[in-house]
């Protein structure tokens, strides 16, 4: 038993919320976990960012349609390759595409016309219908890390990830008022045999958490479960008709797609779910050094990619992804929170407007091994260049450490705090009449002080955002607290958290369905590690 509560979870327990507004939320118990939230410093859920900020934007109209161009020149002579994926070679000849073994080359403006279908906003439902986020336009959406296969706990121990951890870290983003979005492989949880281990982490989402959630995309077949399991939760009618499921669907970068992330891309699109086709860029190996060079591969990679989902079905939702680091030329070790890869993510997200999608990058990134403060300042970086180019959907938003090889409890909170602080930052400049404060700066006059004015008073609970892990007392109260470093008191606060989660309420058959579900589906094939 691994979890840091002390408890082992249940992730079967009959838990609840509503499939999409429709299925009641059973339960009466929603006043009594939101006092619970606030005691235990989690704070009242935050709805989905809706920036008032305008988008920072680095290339003017000349850089954009040398990037565009020099794309379609990579589209139209050298091409990408679909391996592995008869089908989607087949899918692509009779598009019109020139097919010569796998590499696929395209038509001057095929992508692009194909991508007119793709919806510029979408909605991905949750159960509960208060935690469903929009996708696109003026919407920015946190969700956690994803794929670690380590883990740092609350003893300061870095290890294997385990299905505890997962549901742990699902619990946190549950509680996390600046998470919108549960995730999802959140940790790999390497005690569950690779084939099978799908079905435990898409039943913890389900079940542990009422928010949005991604799917699994190891496998087709892993791909088809998911969807399966969003029939038993959501009802097989309400999953053809609306979107439940975002994935994330990676390229081989440099300009390759494989028959494993083509088969999930093809199960979900067929679905109308969604996917975020992301080229996974390490500046310097896996595309050129350069910021142009690496954006002119990008949405090569993209238009092929997102275009392919439209072949499967006309109308499935798409995002346009990037991944974008770099590497240190002296090591190869890959680095975070650099200019560059800033440059290449503000770049990327304009790319994204003109071609009409959705946009996904960035998140807390860092390269630092514990909870520090170099992981603070290169996530810091990463986040605020996130946030101001506009991006739709954030991935690795909070737990990130190592470069993406563990999962961080500590950060995990850590970064909920600053997530906060950049949702508050979104909002841009209050002008309403309560924003001009007219009627304190009359009421104080020259020569006096705003401590006491009515306007202070009326607004001084919420007119500065309030740090849950920053201490500013004096040096002596610190002192007295016991000298608590930024990573201990995220420490207690993550405990907190965890002590006091209670489950969303699930309405009986659905939580038996899925649990059947996944006992069946476990019991018809061997274990398999590899």
């Amino acid at each position: 038993m691994n979890d840091v509560t002390g408890q082992a979870p249940d992730a079967t327990a009959a838990e609840g919320g509503a499939g999409g507004g429709r299925r009641g939320r059973g339960g009466g118990g929603a006043s009594a976990r939101r006092a619970a939230r606030t005691q235990s410093g989690s704070g009242p859920k935050l709805a989905y960012i809706r920036r008032a900020l305008p988008e920072y934007e680095v290339l003017d109209e000349e850089g954009l349609a040398l990037i565009e161009a020099n794309a379609d020149i990579v589209l139209q002579e050298i091409g990408i390759e679909f391996r592995d994926d008869a089908e989607a070679l087949a899918m692509w000849k009779e598009a019109g595409a020139d097919v010569s073994g796998e590499r696929v080359r395209f038509p001057k403006g095929l992508c692009r016309e194909l991508l007119k279908s793709a919806p510029r906003i979408f909605t991905q439902h949750a159960r509960n219908s208060e935690n469903s986020v929009e996708i696109g336009g003026k919407a920015t959406v946190f969700a956690p890390v994803y794929g670690p296969p380590f883990v740092r706990d609350l003893d300061g121990v870095r290890r294997y990830a385990t299905i505890e951890d997962f549901r742990n870290i699902v619990k946190l983003a549950y509680m996390a008022p600046s998470i919108h979005h549960s995730g999802g492989t959140v940790c790999e949880p390497v005690d569950i045999p690779v084939n099978k281990r799908h079905l435990d982490m898409v039943h913890a989402h389900m079940t542990l958490s009422d928010k949005p959630f991604m799917g699994s995309v190891t496998a087709p077949e892993r791909a088809a479960d998911t969807v399966e399991m969003c029939r038993i939760l959501f009802g097989s009618d309400f999953v053809d008709q609306n979107t439940v499921l975002i994935n994330l669907i990676n390229a081989n970068s440099p300009m390759t797609f494989d028959g494993t992330m083509l088969g999930a891309l093809k199960v979900y699109a067929r679905a109308n779910q969604a996917c975020i086709v992301t080229p996974f860029i390490l500046a310097g190996a896996m595309s050129p050094v350069t910021v142009a060079g690496t954006l002119t591969q990008v949405l090569a990679e993209v238009l092929a990619g997102a275009a392919f989902t439209q072949l499967c079905r006309p109308g499935a939702p798409v995002v346009f992804g990037t991944f974008a680091s770099s590497i240190s030329m002296q090591s190869g070790a890959p680095t975070f929170g650099t200019p560059e890869p800033a440059l290449v993510s503000y770049g990327a997200a304009q790319l994204a407007r003109r071609l009409g999608l959705p946009f996904r990058t960035g998140g807390s990134l860092c390269a630092s091994k514990v909870p520090d403060a170099q992981a603070a300042y290169e996530s810091a970086n990463t986040l605020n260049s996130t946030v101001l180019a506009g991006t739709n959907f954030v991935l690795h938003a909070a737990g990130w450490l190592e470069g993406g090889l563990a999962a961080c409890y500590e950060k995990f909170v850590m970064d909920c705090d600053q997530l906060g602080m950049m949702q508050a930052m979104a909002r841009g400049v209050d002008l309403s009449e309560n924003g001009q404060a007219m009627s304190a700066i009359r009421e104080v006059g020259p020569g006096s002080h705003y401590l006491g004015c009515q306007h202070t008073q009326d607004n001084f609970q919420t007119a500065f955002y309030r740090s849950s892990i920053a201490d500013n007392n004096s040096f002596e109260q610190w002192s007295a607290e016991g000298a608590l470093r930024a990573e201990n008191r995220a420490n207690q606060l993550c405990r907190r958290w965890l002590d006091s989660y209670e489950a969303p309420a699930l309405e009986p058959g659905i939580a038996e369905g899925l649990s059947d579900f996944v006992a069946r589906r476990k019991e018809s094939e061997p274990d398999a590690f590899a």
